[in-house]
């Protein structure tokens, strides 16, 4: 297939901000694409699919330094163009539009399936002379595309197409393409059947070729790829939190850790996946001897909490602090020592073959209370009691937040397992839980005493389709000094690794960094693009745990404010 049939579809998309339009354009393009179910990736703007976290490993200066090799100009050239335009992209388009000499007629066109292939390339890039390697690929993209083709080449490669085409309005197409629904209600069946299938497979490419083939019910849970967790709404109280989930409810611990489900495949291989879908086995070895020795079952798919302690005290220590293991690529041993986690198993969605999906989640709790042995400090089942009376979920309650603990969780106990749905089958429950987590879009240069460090940060939520709504800036909560915690000298290290575009004392940035924003309520704002601005907004902490497709939505904010 010709890549500029998809820069078609991509500049299409770009024309427009209206779903129903977006979900079209995609629809007659997906129609096209039946025997490459994998061009799916491109209009996300990825190679691979959601659960594959590779990276391609390119950073801005090396695109620059790309695009200057392609055009035959000076990297400052690229440099001074990118911060006219705020955008890679269209640098390479204006680059590749002066200086390519035009096509010849029976010159080849470049294919979508070279630009796969290239950008793949990237990801298995290693070693000695791997910069130089990198860029000589995107280099041979750059000179086999015309100007736009260019421009979408570079959006891909950094991921940021700017098309704004969320899993939603992908997911409606599929619909659209396969399954042409002839009324509303017909596509909520045709959307349920789609969605279910997605979160069983995190892959696009799959469910869409499923769905062309009407056979979207073979796809199946597979242990060792990483699944959607379920998400949980808040509760405003007790009563709140019953009326949601029902009477009687279960009520857990709410655990101050990071989320992780842990898997066994059906060779044996435990893999331990946060809920950002992120690999990270590795970080935690501890986890993979704990599920050898403490989890009975030939395979299966666990959720669960891993929960801080002070190697010293035995005391619970926040999420802040054991997250710094997340990321960690090295000395993994000695944080093992400083940071251990005592695992917590509060969920349970595969076992021995079984998908439990479906199962109620009190049988579900049966199931991990016979699997699991338990072993203080080491891996526990979160501490839970039934009951419909609010006396005893108080009474509960406290004894959580005296443990050190974040608050409750109220449970349904008929409720299936809900992959990346927030839809009211479990809630938390939080003491003044005026909190969302955010991602950060942009930042200014401070002035005096902080000068030299990234001070203010505009922050985002997540809009209906996926696109990112501003919602205000944020400038407090964090240290001056790196011991002391969190520090502006280490965000700004964070920020300046992923800068898009400068432009006097202010910056825009990819948005990757989440981060947990405390406020005393919501205001309307007709300059945030969001339309609210948070009062007295204040930085908690990172959350290397979350995504952007994890990040607080409009809807949600919007809730609160009725509430």
């Amino acid at each position: 297939m010709d890549y500029s049939k998809i820069c078609e579809t991509y500049k299409k998309l770009e024309e427009t901000t209206k779903g129903l339009e977006k979900t079209e354009i995609l629809a007659n393009f997906l129609n096209k694409i039946r025997e490459n179910s994998e061009f799916i990736y491109l209009v996300q703007g990825k190679l691979f699919a959601d659960y594959d976290n590779r990276e391609l490993g390119i950073s801005h200066q090396l695109i620059i330094k790309a695009i200057a090799r392609a055009a035959g100009v000076g990297e400052e050239a690229v440099i001074n163009e990118f911060k006219e335009l705020g955008d890679l992209g269209k640098a390479a388009e204006v680059f590749l539009g002066k200086t390519k000499k035009q096509k010849g007629l029976f010159e080849e066109k470049l294919s979508a399936e070279k630009v796969m292939r290239n950008l793949r390339k990237l990801v298995e890039i290693e070693g000695t002379g791997a910069v130089d390697l990198k860029i000589g690929y995107v280099v041979d993209l750059l000179l086999s595309a015309t100007d736009e083709e260019a421009k979408y080449i570079v959006r891909t490669v950094l991921g940021d197409l700017k098309i704004g085409v969320g899993p939603g309005i992908l997911r409606d197409a599929i619909v659209v393409s396969c399954f042409k629904p002839k009324d509303i209600e017909d596509k909520k069946v045709c959307v349920k059947a789609v969605q279910e299938a997605y979160d069983k497979a995190t892959d696009f490419a799959e469910v869409f070729e499923r769905a062309c083939k009407d056979e979207l019910e073979k796809i199946k849970l597979i242990p060792g790829k990483p699944l959607k967790v379920m998400l949980f709404p808040k509760a405003t109280s007790i009563e709140d939190a019953f009326r949601i989930v029902g009477r009687p409810a279960a009520f857990e611990y709410k655990y101050d850790g990071f989320r992780v489900m842990v898997n066994k495949s059906q060779d044996g291989e435990i893999k331990v996946f946060t809920r950002a879908l992120e690999n990270v086995t590795r970080q935690f070895p501890e986890i993979v001897e704990i599920a050898e020795s403490n989890i009975s079952g030939n395979n299966f798919i666990l959720d669960c909490e891993a929960v801080g302690f002070d190697a010293k005290t035995n005391e619970y220590t926040d999420f802040q602090a054991v997250s710094q293991r997340i990321k960690r690529k090295y000395g993994i041993d000695e944080m093992r020592k400083s940071l251990p986690i005592e695992l917590v198993i509060f969920d349970i969605v595969y076992l021995n073959e079984n998908n439990l999906i479906k199962t109620t989640f009190l049988e579900r709790r049966k199931i991990i209370e016979k699997i699991v042995r338990e072993e203080d400090k080491k891996i526990i089942l979160a501490r839970q009691i039934i009951t419909s009376d609010e006396k005893e979920v108080e009474k509960f309650y406290k004894k959580a937040l005296d443990d050190s603990q974040e608050g409750l969780m109220g449970k349904n106990l008929d409720a299936p397992y809900k992959p990346g749905a927030r839809i009211g089958y479990a809630v938390k429950l939080k003491p003044e839980d005026n909190d969302f987590d955010l991602v950060i879009t942009g930042a200014e240069w401070g002035t005096g005493k902080r000068a030299g460090w990234l001070t203010s940060y505009d922050i985002s939520c997540r809009g209906n389709h996926g696109e990112l709504l501003g919602i205000g800036k944020v400038s407090t909560g964090l240290k001056e000094l790196r011991e002391e915690g969190l520090s502006f000298g280490e965000m700004t290290d964070k920020l300046e690794k992923i800068m898009l575009k400068s432009e006097g004392r202010h910056i825009e940035v990819k948005p990757e960094i989440v981060i947990s924003v405390q406020f005393q309520n919501i205001q309307k704002s007709p300059t945030n693009s969001s339309g609210f601005a948070l009062r007295f907004p204040r930085i908690l902490r990172l959350r290397p745990d979350r995504g952007v497709e994890d990040i607080t939505t409009i809807e949600e904010i919007e809730k609160e404010i009725t509430q």
